[in-house]
């Protein structure tokens, strides 16, 4: 599959995974911020709910990582992937172990073009973090592992992120595309 459909796909199935946001504990505005990130809402109002959220309110560490990671998604769905990265980076150097914040900025990357390998890496450090959604991680992955040429790995991510949300139809499409071939081996 050539690059630009790549990219077409991954514009048109990413969003519809949700990213990979993170859920705030308690209400408020950082729980406002995480359901404008979980459903895509207008970018206006989810990114004044994360705005105030992170000024206004008194979050715990994980909150704040949580709640820039879920800022972060707002933009990349507005499409301002370089102050997207940004609040993914601040997330990382607040919590490191905030497994979305490094998969949401491997999406973001690939939505940039041209650091598929860079991405690659940071989805596989959030997939070690034990992410929430690692099917999301996985999927995004393999159009990554894809767009480098690197089928049998592509095949793989798809194949995992189908096995861990079998109702998800996107990582079984990407499959529908691959053909299985057995090699030879010696003696046989």
């Amino acid at each position: 599959m050539n690059r630009l459909m790549l990219a077409a796909l991954l514009a048109a199935t990413v969003p519809a995974a949700a990213s990979a946001a993170v859920s705030v504990i308690g209400g408020g505005l950082g729980r406002d911020c995480y359901l404008a990130a979980e459903a895509a809402r207008g970018a206006r109002d989810g990114l004044d709910s994360c705005n105030r959220a992170l000024a206004d309110e008194a979050l715990s560490i994980g909150d704040r990582a949580a709640t820039l990671v879920n800022r972060g998604i707002v933009k990349m769905q507005a499409k301002d992937l370089s102050a997207a990265i940004e609040d993914f980076d601040v997330a990382i150097r607040t919590r490191p172990g905030t497994a979305e914040a490094y998969i949401n900025k491997g999406i973001a990357l690939i939505h940039l073009g041209g650091r598929d390998r860079d991405a690659v890496e940071l989805l596989t450090l959030g997939l070690a973090k034990k992410p929430t959604r690692p099917e999301v991680a996985y999927y995004v992955r393999g159009i990554a592992n894809e767009q480098l040429g690197a089928t049998r790995e592509a095949y793989e991510d798809y194949a995992r992120a189908a096995s861990l949300k079998p109702d998800w139809a996107e990582p079984a499409e990407q499959l529908s595309r691959f053909s299985v071939v057995r090699k030879a081996t010696a003696g046989i």
